[in-house]
């Protein structure tokens, strides 16, 4: 109880950062929204850890709730680590193109 306890009050924390982030203009609407679900999911999963643990349970997984959250977050970060490579690779070849555009016009005068 005390670690849930601990857990909500660092969810709070966020939040409280997140709403003073878009009050001072420093984030994007869409990204406080999507931030927003995110820690309130969070707090969420926090609360109702004693039903996660008889979800996973009745699915036949051995491990408890909170061992399966932690998983599936660990994949949801290198999915979105894999997402970020391919926009920076992606930058990567734009920069790439607008710079040789940029040669190719110096070269011409």
């Amino acid at each position: 109880m005390l670690q849930q306890i601990i857990a909500l009050i660092v969810v709070a924390y966020f939040l409280a950062r997140l709403f003073w982030q878009k009050q001072k203009g420093q984030i994007a609407a869409g990204e406080f929204v999507f931030w927003l679900f995110f820690w309130l999911f969070s707090a969420l999963a926090i609360v109702s850890l004693k039903a996660i643990d008889r979800l996973v349970a009745g699915l036949g997984f051995s491990a408890s709730g909170i061992q399966v959250l932690l998983y599936l977050s660990i994949a949801v970060l290198f999915y979105l680590l894999f997402r970020l490579r391919l926009r920076l690779s992606k930058m990567d070849q734009d920069l790439t193109k607008i710079a040789r555009a940029l040669s190719m016009k110096d070269n011409s005068k």
